[in-house]
Order: C-alpha cells, then structure tokens, then sequence
C-alpha cells in the first residue's frame, strides 16, 4: 500500500503538483539527437543533470546511452558556462570523433542566460569545430515544458539548422515519428517501404537505441538520420508529422523555410489512427496501397471482431504523454471501452483538450479529463471510481497495486518491463499486440479471481 495516504477528497491546486506525470525537457531532447546518426548529445549545464537524463533513458532503453556534459561548477554558475562549452567541443571531437554534436540548455544556463549560438560561434572561430562537423542547439531549461517539449524542440533545431532546398522537389516524403519508441520509428518506415514510399524520418533511433549485440562496443551505432539526409529534408515532396505536440513545430518550421507542405496527424495506433497515415502516404506521394497492406489491415479487423466480446464496455484509465494519450483514448473507444480518466503531465493547449473531448464525445459516461494534470489526481478519481484497466507507464504500478486493478505499461518511461523498444504498437502490427496486451490484463485478472466454479478452460 505505497500510495495508501492518497486522500479521496479532491482539492483544486492551481500552484502545486503531486508525483508528476512528465519529466524534464533536456530528456525528450537528448532523446532526439541520439536519433541523428553520429552524434553525440551534449549537456550545457552540471553534472547532475546530465546523469539524470543518461540514467532516465538508459534505464528505459536498457542500453547504455552516451552524451557529454559542460560539468558546471560554482565558477560557471555565477560567470557563464561560455568556457565550459568551448572547452567541451572542442575536447569533444578531438576525443570521441563524433560527426555532430546536439547541444541541449538546462536550467542551470537558462537562469544564467548563456547565448549558445554566440558561444558555438566563438568555438567555430577559434577553429575547435572541424571541417565537415556540425554543432547545433536547442533551448530546453527543465522548469517549462517537459520531455516531449523538449523533443519537439531539439527537431525543430535540425530543420533550423540543416533543412535547405535544391530548387526542385524529390519524390521522397518527410516522416517526423513524434515521441516514440525505436520500434514504432521502423515499423511507420516499414510501411512506407512496403508502399514504395522513399522517406526520409527525423530522428530515427532504430538501431540506435534497440541494435544487436555483436561483441564490439560500437560508441556511435549504424541508425539514425545522417546530416546530408536532414540537408535534404527541404527538397522533398512533403511532411507527415506524427503527434502535433512532438512534431508540429518542426513540419511547420520546415514549411516556412524551404516551402514543404505539411500534414499534422495523431500517433498511427488502432485502426483508424493507421488509416489516416497510410491514407496521407498515399495521396502525398500518389501511390495505391498494396495488397500486402491491406492484408495486416484485414487481420487486425478480424481481430476486433473476434475480441469485442471481451473488450466492450471495460472502464479504462489512461496516464501519458499528450499524443499517446490522445491516440489511445481514441483507439480504446473504437474498441467500444470507456476511457474514464484521461491525464496527460505536459502542457499541451487548449486545442488539445477539444480533441480529447472530442475523442470521448460518445462515451456513455462522465470522463474526467485534466491537462496538465499530476498522478495523484489520477489516482483521487480512480480511488472514487475504479476502472477494469490502467493504461500507463512505470509509476502507474503503485496505483494499480494499491487499487488492485490491472495495468498496461504504455510510454516514457518503463523501467521494469522488457520489449517495448522491440516490439511496435504502431500500424496494424501494433494494435494487435496492444490490443494482445489489454486483452491479457482483462482475462488473466478474470481467471485470478474465478473460484473453482467460475473458472473457465475456454473464455
């Protein structure tokens, strides 16, 4: 009983959060540039921060993630940290070789105010940046946004700094995969392939942070988007950003520097979800979707079919980032289950809230929606009216032991479960095995509950 003390009386706190439901922006953005291939992430602020935001995905990904740190200390707290970033590019490439490196502020150089486009200048012109490598940046101090901010931004500054247009446009189509994991990333380019679809997607961490183990410590893996590919970025036919709270700051950047038209849609988890990227691939780009396709669709109907029984009406609970959140809630619904509390930690606007509730308009209940919101208001109303199934990431456990209601891992971050940089939830691949997994939850807690009576062979 961890959250025991959790009281049912609900107060209104408007300057006060209670076990966040998010995480720090210098994450989402570390997170970013390590889906450029080649380079390394760089930590402008102490020490500390930069072991938090290693440690974060390390754990998540459970493999071992690299960056580097301008180690503040006293000196460059009161002073600047100008010194500290010189030194570090410079000791950066001299030592690790990287081909680019993705410069993210912290608190620490927010508050002090450091000019880091000035400071990479400087470091350019005292010749610490070789030829033929690249520095760039993004402003991410942790006490606004959070992760998905911060990926968001760290984006955006690959169209700032690398997108140019060659005058002509290419029949490649840009893919911007949002916050996800390493396996959506290559399963949304699988299915660009199997249409015979050129893209380009950025970031990429497929093979980055879910490779193979070979028995050689490789420090900069073979995935990840390359430089010359986000130079061409600006040429191409068009944008599909995944997850307007990820990935809408960069396809419009990148629309209003080198003129690429845009489509901004939700996550491709579900049915419908699915059915909207492949629709826009296929318009974008003027192809027929292949009957290979259509097959994974058709199985993933059938599925549906085959398990309403089991999934209609469930009460669900779901706790995320906002573009997740917002593609479940729909998912689940056209599933016939009721999304009944809906948080998301990060501040996603007013025009994301209208689409929540447009997602749940149909739900035969009263849905409490909070955005942002914290995990203890999460757990008041799932104490005052219990649901069949939490969806949600590693901190959901406590609630869902307390409350003895089953849970699905879903998002960032999962520290104690394996798989989910492996196996996608994206495409209709995906939504089976989510579905596979709600499934599972819903039936193993009927049959732990069933008395010798009850207990069925066949369900």
């Amino acid at each position: 009983m961890l959250l025991r003390h959790t009281p049912t009386e609900i107060k209104e706190r408007s300057a006060l959060t209670v076990n966040p439901a998010k995480t720090c922006q210098p994450i989402g953005a570390m997170y970013a540039a390590l889906g450029v291939h080649g380079c390394l992430p760089h930590s402008h602020g102490s020490q500390g921060c930069y072991a938090y935001h290693r440690s974060a995905l390390t754990r998540h990904f459970k493999e071992p993630v690299v960056a580097a740190t301008s180690a503040f200390t006293e000196g460059a707290s009161v002073f600047g940290g100008q010194a500290n970033l010189v030194q570090a590019i410079d000791n950066i490439f001299s030592v690790y070789n990287p081909q680019v490196i993705a410069v993210h502020t912290t608190c620490l150089s927010e508050t002090i105010g450091d000019d880091v486009p000035q400071i990479v200048a400087k470091a350019k012109a005292d010749g610490k940046v070789p030829e033929g490598k690249f520095v760039f940046h993004a402003n991410t101090p942790s006490y606004v946004g959070s992760h998905v901010t911060g990926f968001s931004s760290m984006t955006k500054a690959m169209v700032d700094y690398f997108a140019e247009s060659n005058g002509r446009k290419e029949k490649t189509i840009n893919l911007i995969p949002g916050y996800v994991e390493p396996a959506d990333m290559a399963e949304i380019r699988r299915i660009a392939e199997i249409m015979g679809i050129p893209t380009i997607m950025f970031p990429d961490t497929s093979n980055v942070l879910n490779g193979p183990l070979t028995g050689k410590y490789k420090m900069f893996p073979e995935g990840g988007v390359t430089i010359d590919a986000l130079k061409k970025i600006g040429s191409s036919t068009g944008t599909i950003a995944l997850g307007r709270i990820a990935s809408l700051a960069a396809a419009r950047a990148l629309d209003a520097k080198c003129k690429v038209p845009c489509e901004i849609l939700g996550l491709p988890v579900g049915l419908h979800g699915t059915d909207d990227f492949v629709d826009t691939l296929r318009r974008m780009a003027g192809v027929s979707v292949p009957d290979a396709l259509n097959l994974e669709r058709g199985q993933l109907v059938d599925t549906i079919s085959d398990w309403h029984q089991y999934l209609y009406g469930k009460r669900v609970a779901i706790v995320g980032d906002p573009d997740q959140v917002l593609a479940l809630t729909r998912f689940v619904v056209s599933l016939d289950m009721r999304p009944v509390h809906i948080v998301t930690g990060s501040p996603a606007g007013k025009k994301y809230g209208k689409s929540l509730e447009e997602a749940v308009s149909e739900v035969p209940e009263t849905v409490n929606i909070k955005v942002p919101g914290d995990m203890l208001l999460f757990h008041q109303w799932i104490k005052n009216d219990p649901v069949d199934l939490i969806i949600g990431n590693t901190y959901a456990k406590y609630i869902a032991k307390d409350e003895d209601i089953p849970l699905v891992r879903y998002g960032f971050p999962i520290y104690d479960r394996m798989g989910h940089s492996y196996f996608s939830t994206m495409g209709y691949r995906g939504a089976l095995r989510l579905m596979e997994k709600m499934l599972d939850a819903i039936l193993d807690r009927k049959d732990r509950d069933a008395d010798d009576i009850t207990m069925e062979l066949v369900m």
